[in-house]
């Protein structure tokens, strides 16, 4: 299916606009721009949301400690999509209780002003809980509107310890207020380019495993990585959304940039059922010993701790350090310090780089997480404009792709057509709200397979689980797997059909969350690789060659990973 992409893109090597980069920031943009009727194009030169993208904490939360920074625009532009997102992708984002434990009063309140003003600088002070206490009245001020998002409240130590009976018996206070989980970032990302190319076929192209390599008499050079086959691809517009490989990216277009300055983040995942039980089935937010904001966040089962604020060079692969699993053992002992966690209990580990611009001597704490998008002619032929998008999160998603589009489309000299505000994302669409609406939904397409399986799909795929469940209807040869009977055989095979399945990884690593919970074992690896095999026309060496490569990948991601027999 991926030598199809890019022979389409080969037969029509034009557009009005070329995004480089599959994350979410240039998918979202694909999605905006076909909803204007644009010719449009994207390549990824690894798989969709493969990067930065794939390697965030999981939430969509509207940046309190961005008022620290004093990016109120930011963070109230941050909310207002988060509280979208609670509507147009209920699927996969939903509200979350967050705690902050705090262990003082007045900590931080002299100090505070002087780090918004040297931003950064100077002796890191511990925010108390006057200090914090304003903060959330700020943020709750910008979250109004919300609906499902409530206002905060604080307890003091005997009621904090009397909901976290495991919480650090010195904290005085906790403070929660709501913010939101992002249950299946990768399989957003998907609906996102699902949304995308369901605009017009002939009009929206996507390309993964194809990279911008160069620039020859104004056109740019796309090379398929698969097959090394290369084309001239000419645009108007061309649009940088590759992250923090911006200025790499921008390198290999003739115009050397040096824009970015991303710092990496990495987290663990473990199985630790005592400790997931100790968060009460909400985010521990707060500020470690150096004043780092960490997390504490139970997820599918595991609990999900972050992360770190390093800085990083992109020439170098971003990987999860045995330093910063110190970091994070010690850090869950701050705030639980009766629950033992040590590596035994890691299933996962996972690092990337945020796509933040390049900032000098300032605080990594402190650099802006907003974004700014820059014009440049494209090298050798200045009636192509060029736009690098610098900065952007998964919390702004859509907004920060509504700027690029309304930018490409200023440059293209067209109106808006219409807006992306408000409109459902993938399987969002028509998402049952009530227990009625559930049970009707699961009535009318469950087919043979029983309520309890038919809800899992749903909470899986939203509502395009209807193709996922007539897909298993439909094929006689359907079975659950063997080492993951959460799966069906017909549910992997649609998966590499209509998902631009390039490689076995990317079933394990980003259309599922195998390898992030743990459950990409030996067996599994080799059935779901046996699975989807003759739908993606692998024999027998290619199959060899994929189970072996998606192994490297997990382990390069993960250099704990032990592929463990199921059993």
């Amino acid at each position: 299916m991926q030598r199809t992409m890019f022979a389409r893109l080969a037969e029509r090597p034009r557009a009005d606009v070329l995004i480089i980069g599959g994350g979410i920031n240039g998918l979202a943009t694909l999605r905006d721009l076909a909803m204007q009727g644009v010719d449009v194009a994207l390549v990824e030169r690894a798989d969709f949301a493969g990067g930065a993208s794939a390697a965030s904490s999981h939430m969509i939360h509207g940046g309190i400690r961005y008022l620290e920074n004093g990016e109120f625009r930011l963070v109230h532009e941050a909310v207002t999509e988060r509280n979208s997102l609670l509507q147009t992708a209920p699927h996969y984002v939903r509200p979350l209780a967050t705690t902050i434990p705090i262990f003082s009063t007045f900590s931080g309140v002299l100090s505070a002003p002087l780090r918004f003003l040297r931003h950064g600088a100077g002796r890191r002070t511990e925010r108390g809980a006057v200090l914090i206490k304003i903060g959330l009245e700020i943020y709750d001020s910008f979250s109004r509107g919300g609906g499902r998002i409530r206002r905060h409240a604080f307890h003091g130590r005997r009621k904090s310890l009397r909901i976290l009976p495991q919480l650090n018996p010195a904290v005085k206070y906790t403070a929660t207020y709501d913010d939101a989980s992002l249950r299946e970032p990768e399989r957003l990302a998907q609906d996102v380019l699902r949304d995308a190319l369901a605009v017009d076929a002939d009009h929206v192209r996507a390309a993964n495993y194809v990279a911008a390599v160069g620039v020859e008499s104004g056109t740019v050079v796309l090379e398929d990585l698969e097959t090394g086959e290369r084309v001239p691809f000419s645009a108007s517009v061309v649009i940088n959304a590759s992250g923090p490989w911006t200025d790499l990216t921008n390198a290999e277009l003739g115009d050397p940039s040096r824009r970015m300055g991303g710092t990496k983040g990495s987290h663990i995942v473990l199985d630790h059922p005592q400790l997931r039980d100790a968060t009460a089935g909400r985010e521990i937010f707060f500020e470690h010993r150096d004043g780092r904001i960490v997390l504490i966040y139970p997820l599918h089962d595991r609990v999900l701790v972050g992360t770190t604020d390093l800085e990083h060079d992109m020439s170098e692969p971003a990987v999860c350090t045995e330093e910063e699993v110190d970091y994070f053992i010690d850090l869950i002992a701050h705030v639980f310090p009766g629950i033992r966690v040590d590596r035994s209990h890691i299933v996962y580990r996972y690092s990337g780089v945020r796509p933040l611009p390049g900032h000098g001597d300032l605080a990594p704490g402190f650099v802006s997480r907003d974004y700014r998008i820059d014009a440049a002619p494209l090298h050798g032929d200045a009636a192509t404009t060029v736009l690098s998008l610098v900065g952007g999160k998964w919390t702004t998603f859509r907004a920060s792709a509504e700027a690029l589009t309304d930018r490409a489309l200023e440059t293209l000299g067209r109106p808006r057509a219409r807006s992306t505000r408000g409109v459902p994302f993938g399987g969002g669409a028509g998402y049952p709200r009530t227990r009625v609406a559930w049970d009707a939904w699961v009535a009318e397409h469950r087919g043979a397979l029983s309520d309890d399986e038919a809800v899992r799909y749903l909470a899986r795929y939203g509502t395009v689980a209807a193709d996922y469940l007539a897909a298993i209807a439909a094929d006689a040869d359907d079975r659950a797997l063997v080492t993951l009977p959460d799966f069906h055989s017909a549910e992997l095979r649609h998966l590499a059909r209509s998902e631009h399945v390039e490689h076995l990884d990317d079933v394990l690593m980003r259309r599922t969350n195998l390898a992030f919970t743990g459950r990409a074992t030996t067996d599994a690896v080799t059935e779901i690789a046996q699975t989807i095999a003759p739908v993606l026309g692998w024999d027998s060496e290619r199959l060899v060659h994929e189970i072996d490569r998606a192994r490297t990948r997990i382990h390069a991601a993960d250099p704990t990973w032990v592929p463990v027999t199921t059993g």
